[in-house]
């Protein structure tokens, strides 16, 4: 979670401005989704001058975008502790697929930022490039059971997709509460990925036997 904002008066150019912006933003994301509020109410909450974010951010949209970049980048490195030192890539996946729900209950706010804000990563090259970061870390994973490089894609994809729905499940409560909610949708989603990736395509085993392909 966002580490809690001291709020100082307007106008005070701290050399802190823009991660006191970001952390200001990240807690009204929280609070309200990534479309519910402004840069001004950004500004305020991080108790600098409404001008201040242009010091730093074109727009609303550069901010979500550098809020969105942190989320590629928390999450790449959650994903890759869950599969260091998993034997095998079902098991690896059902690893994954278990830390990104993780993911979305501790840290809802990036998980929204990440997920809903609807940006362009055409017009933001570092949030697409720390995306692609994290496809980069699984696909080689997902290619030991499908050597086809665009079958290996949509097997990721579709334990990551399983993953989501379950992550928005529990974010809904749809999972009920207490202590054991989370633990039960991580099993949830690490089941479901093993049953994805236990469905790959012939020509797995002979691809464990030779190892992964580049």
């Amino acid at each position: 979670m966002a580490p809690p904002v001291t709020r100082r008066p307007v106008g005070h150019h701290h050399g802190d401005l823009r991660n006191s912006l970001l952390r200001a933003s990240l807690e009204l994301v929280g609070e309200r989704g990534p479309h519910g509020f402004t840069l001004a109410e950004a500004s305020r909450r991080a108790g600098v001058s409404v001008a201040a974010p242009y010091k730093h951010f074109a727009d609303r949209d550069a901010l979500l975008a550098e809020l969105a970049t942190q989320g590629y980048r928390e999450q790449r490195s959650r994903f890759a502790a869950a599969v260091e030192g998993i034997e095998g890539p079902v098991e690896q996946l059902a690893s994954f697929a278990a830390a990104y729900v993780r993911f979305a209950s501790e840290e809802p706010a990036l998980f929204d930022v990440t997920f809903n804000a609807g940006l362009d990563k055409s017009r933001f090259t570092e949030l697409a490039t720390a995306g692609d970061k994290v496809a980069r870390l699984l696909l080689p994973v997902a290619r030991q059971l499908a050597s086809d490089p665009d079958a290996a894609f949509d097997l990721l994809l579709r334990i990551a997709a399983a993953a989501h729905g379950l992550a928005v499940f529990l974010r809904q409560g749809l999972f009920g509460v207490g202590t054991a909610v989370l633990s039960d949708a991580e099993e949830k989603a690490a089941r479901s990925a093993r049953a994805i990736a236990q469905q790959a395509p012939p020509g797995a085993q002979l691809q464990d036997e030779e190892g992964p392909r580049s």
